[in-house]
């Protein structure tokens, strides 16, 4: 059985991730959506909550499954016996960093291999990032998150600003 692992902070789940993740399903028999948490990242959903989020997005894909992960990405790969690690590029700025991290895996462990995926063109400029910056700034993101993330992000929007508005 081919295993793709796709590894990722998902905070939060963008429809540039579903489309790799969808295409990558047709490539694998079983693909890993693997959570893990960023340290550099201010997170807006916990851990749990990603992977909550992830799940409901994905509940159409009978091959695809949402994990966490903690510790180095390839020890987890050759643990749960896939062939690659899935990494999406949008743009040429992403494929120097992926490139590095490719070769550090490879270095590692040489029998987990490294696809780079490109997601459509519609979603080539969208990132985690920028989905809450837009959201944070009362933007419209439903063009660019599933419905279970758009809630989401919409009650954790609510509960911020009932928050700000108490008095102290």
């Amino acid at each position: 059985m081919k295993l793709g692992i796709y590894p990722g902070s998902f905070d939060p789940l963008t429809n540039g991730h579903l489309d790799v993740i969808r295409r990558a399903d047709k490539l694998f028999d079983r693909v890993i959506v693997a959570i893990a948490n960023n340290e550099s990242k201010k997170p807006m959903f916990t851990k749990e909550e990603r992977v909550e989020l992830a799940s409901e997005s994905l509940s159409d894909m009978e091959g695809v499954s949402v994990e966490t992960f903690d510790g180095l990405l390839v020890d987890y790969a050759v643990g749960k016996g896939a062939q690659a690690i899935i990494r999406g590029l949008r743009a040429i700025s992403d494929f120097e960093f992926e490139f590095q991290l490719a070769l550090m895996n490879r270095h590692l462990d040489s029998s987990i291999e490294t696809i780079f995926m490109m997601p459509k063109d519609k979603y080539t400029f969208l990132s985690s990032r920028m989905v809450k910056e837009v959201a944070s700034l009362g933007g419209d993101i439903k063009e660019f998150v599933p419905a279970p993330v758009l809630r989401a992000m919409l009650e954790r929007a609510e509960e911020i600003k009932r928050h700000s508005l108490q008095p102290e």
